[in-house]
């Protein structure tokens, strides 16, 4: 997981939530990357965590945020600009080499089962990853129409089974096969194409999108509950998707922490409540 300030509160839930519903919580290690720029924040961090949860197998490790900063394009979300959302690319380079497969998860989520059914979830052995896949989303959509009128750009997915959008909110990666196809470097060389010509508008998912769509391992929706957050600027509350439920995703603009300080919470933001470690007074 990512760690911020901004997003503490989220994280202290999806942390909270997890080791709750594992089977063994005592073989858990969290791998937290923070921003590099703000060293100021680790030791707050460090504190945060070692108070709530003493004996948490855990390590925090800074992100070079002003490097990846130079290869960001503005998207139509300026919260999704932010440096640390691109950390997910790292993590190869980041954890140590002797990791082989981690999940990945983002901070405005909660667990409901154990994420050890997640974790163990195969790949055949040509997949990279397994996320979440959405193939009734109009995947054209993800991509700027110059992107589509580019004979050169728009080939990138001709070879591959049928594209899909898939979440990166919640990801397991082999890291082993993920660096051995330097994946990182190809997901910057997008990024960078970017800067040059805009191909996208929505952060950091579509690099994503352009290396692995139609090549991923297909998680069980109940691993996603996603778009809890809705619309925050309309208010808009968004309901369970049909089926069973082992993970809820409050992706979308509305946060349920932001929500419940307000007094206005969404119905389902009362589930995320009882993991909340910081609630203001």
């Amino acid at each position: 997981m990512t760690l911020d300030a901004a997003y503490l509160r989220g994280s202290m839930a999806a942390i909270l939530s997890v080791l709750q519903h594992s089977s063994c919580p005592e073989n858990m290690i969290f791998h937290f990357l923070s921003a590099a720029s703000k060293p100021s924040s680790f030791s707050t961090l460090n504190q945060t965590l070692t108070n709530s949860f003493p004996y948490l197998n855990f390590q925090i490790y800074p992100f070079d945020d002003i490097a990846v900063s130079r290869l960001i394009s503005t998207s139509i979300r300026s919260a999704l600009d932010t440096p640390l959302n691109y950390a997910r690319s790292y993590l190869a380079d980041l954890l140590p080499r002797c990791i082989v497969r981690v999940v990945y998860l983002d901070s405005d989520l909660i667990l409901v089962d154990d994420i050890a059914k997640l974790a163990a979830t195969p790949l055949s052995d040509t997949e990279v990853l397994a996320a979440p896949e959405y193939c009734s989303a109009n995947f054209s959509t993800y991509f700027t129409p110059s992107f589509w009128a580019n004979p050169s750009l728009s080939l990138t997915f001709s070879n591959r089974k049928r594209p899909c959008y898939f979440n990166t909110g919640v990801m397991v990666i082999d890291l082993q096969r993920w660096r051995a196809g330097d994946y990182t470097t190809v997901i910057e060389e997008w990024m960078e194409l970017q800067k040059r010509m805009r191909i996208y508008e929505l952060g950091s998912l579509p690099p994503f999108l352009l290396v692995f769509a139609g090549r991923i391992t297909a998680v069980d929706r109940r691993w996603n509950q996603h778009g809890l957050g809705g619309d925050n600027f309309r208010g808009l509350c968004r309901e369970l998707h049909p089926g069973p439920v082992s993970l809820l995703h409050w992706s979308g603009k509305g946060k349920p922490w932001v929500r419940l300080d307000a007094k206005m919470p969404c119905p389902l933001d009362v589930v995320w409540a009882p993991y909340d470690l910081l609630q203001t007074p």
